[in-house]
């Protein structure tokens, strides 16, 4: 059980929604930072850089991990059953260097459809003091909702600057940089990555009002981000159990006032036009037809803003999400994908369907939507598991998503999923079959024998996700398995050249 005590408030929950970021301070005496900084500074100069193997090189980090307060915001945002993945890398600033460009992080060299809900997460944990000339790392709020920015240069960017201790956790597709380093000393940042493995059914951290409040929001001008109320309450009401939630507040105006303006010149009020009508909920039905030509504007927030208020309308938007899912639209086809997973249940029946279009983008959009819908996708599993041979393989990436996102209930694809880790040539589609055992748990019993094997798969991740699978099913036979491999793949931290005994 964890301490209630160090779980994020409601209002913390909300920054994190809107703005991509939550910065907690550990409570580890000094000691332990400049410990990590020395060690980090001795082996990078010895050996290079120790990427993935900085946890086992620099052990006191996980006492990091460990701090109550970052365990806390962790459980908060990710649930209680989260686990560490093993890409990790500490981020060098050499000194006087001129920072990065704002980017998002890719998955490893991997790709994946950007996930609004946050599934994933990252931690950026600063070793020693970093004040502004140190070259802290930087974002850009607000934007783990968009695939391209909207401002130029460095424009909107918030400093993560802070103490020795200071862990700023990160909605994993938010976009980032390290500054420019004005000093002579070499600043750290360690990078982890993390993972939600459960479905949220209820708030996990300190709530006090599971209803989102549209007034309570704290939205500040954000030059990085719009304004995008009915995207945040939809994350808000997936995290706490209760899909896509119905409308707060009435809006000021009529709702033909609002597709009027999705027609201005101006981007800003067409992007606040679409989100305003969202907010009606299944009342703005009658802008069905103009939100689906908002899915075609060229301004992004305008097409999230339309996407998540058709989602917000439901089942009534079905057949308009279908019709663009289905355009020759790539932007447009990706947004609709979006506002069907909002939808949720009443869009399963016309994306089962769609799951045998002859376009492999439309394939391909229609799985990923299953995926994030998660518990309601449940009657999908059979025609999911009757496309697990497609020919396009990023269908068979997100395939496993969508068992995952099921969790226990998709057992019946456990023989799937066993097939698709065993066999299939793609790596993605192995290492995401993995962590769908592991999120489907102990009803993947019948996998302990190809996840042995998967144990020493050519890809690192194949190999991690086997772990946490192995370690969920948590039988004997499971249990012995994983032993048998950590104990031979156990590293000495100690062990260096100068110090082989």
């Amino acid at each position: 059980m964890h301490d209630h005590s160090n779980l994020l408030s409601d209002k913390q929950m909300q920054d994190f929604i809107v703005n991509g970021f939550v910065t907690v301070k550990t409570d580890l005496p000094r000691s332990v930072h400049e410990t990590i900084y020395r060690k980090t500074q001795e082996y990078t100069e010895k050996e290079g850089n120790p990427g993935n193997n900085i946890l086992p090189r620099v052990p006191e980090l996980q006492e990091v991990f460990d701090d109550p307060a970052v365990r806390g915001a962790f459980t908060s945002i990710l649930g209680e059953n989260y686990v560490m993945h093993s890409h990790r890398h500490p981020h060098r600033n050499a000194p006087h260097s001129k920072g990065q460009g704002f980017h998002m992080d890719s998955y490893w060299g991997h790709q994946k459809v950007r996930h609004h809900r946050p599934r994933w997460a990252m931690a950026f944990y600063y070793p020693q003091d970093t004040p502004l000339a140190l070259g802290p790392s930087s974002v850009l709020s607000g934007t783990q909702y968009y695939s391209h920015r909207i401002t130029q240069e460095n424009e909107g960017e918030i400093a993560l600057n802070g103490e020795a201790g200071t862990v700023t956790l990160i909605h994993f597709d938010l976009w980032h940089r390290a500054m420019a380093n004005r000093t002579d000393k070499t600043r750290y940042m360690m990078k982890f990555q993390f993972i939600r493995l459960d479905e949220p059914h209820q708030p996990e951290w300190n709530v006090e009002n599971k209803e989102w409040n549209v007034d309570a929001c704290d939205f500040s001008e954000n030059p990085a981000s719009e304004k995008h109320q009915v995207t945040w309450r939809h994350v808000w009401n997936w995290m706490t159990g209760n899909g896509n939630g119905h409308a707060t507040q009435n809006i000021n105006g009529s709702l033909g006032k609002h597709i009027e303006e999705l027609n201005d010149e101006n981007p800003s009020i067409r992007s606040d036009a679409a989100d305003a009508i969202g907010l009606l909920g299944e009342d703005a039905s009658d802008a069905i037809s103009a939100l689906s030509q908002a899915l075609h504007d060229d301004y992004e927030p305008v097409r999230l803003n339309a996407a998540y208020a058709l989602g917000a309308i439901g089942e009534k938007a079905v057949p308009v999400l279908i019709e663009n899912l289905v355009s020759e639209n790539g932007q447009a086809r990706r947004k609709a994908a979006y506002g069907l997973a909002a939808v949720g249940a009443p869009a399963v029946p016309a994306l089962i369907e769609v799951l045998a279009h002859e376009n492999d983008d439309v394939r391909v959009e229609a799985t990923y939507a299953l995926a994030q819908i998660g518990n309601d996708a449940n009657p999908a599993v059979p025609a999911l598991r009757a496309r697990a041979k497609d020919s396009k393989v990023e269908v068979r990436r997100y395939i496993p998503e969508a068992f995952g996102s099921l969790c226990a209930n998709a057992a019946p694809a456990v023989p799937t999923l066993i097939d698709m880790l065993a066999n299939d040539e793609d790596v993605q589609v192995r290492f995401e079959s993995a962590l769908a055992l592991a999120q489907i748990g102990p009803a993947s019993v019948d996998a302990i024998p190809v996840l042995t094997n998967a144990l020493h798969d050519k890809n690192r991740y194949v190999r991690d996700n086997s772990i946490h699978a192995l370690n969920r099913i948590g039988t004997p036979e499971a249990k012995t398995a994983l032993m048998d491999y950590l104990l031979k793949a156990r590293w000495c931290d100690i062990t260096n050249k100068n110090s082989k005994y």
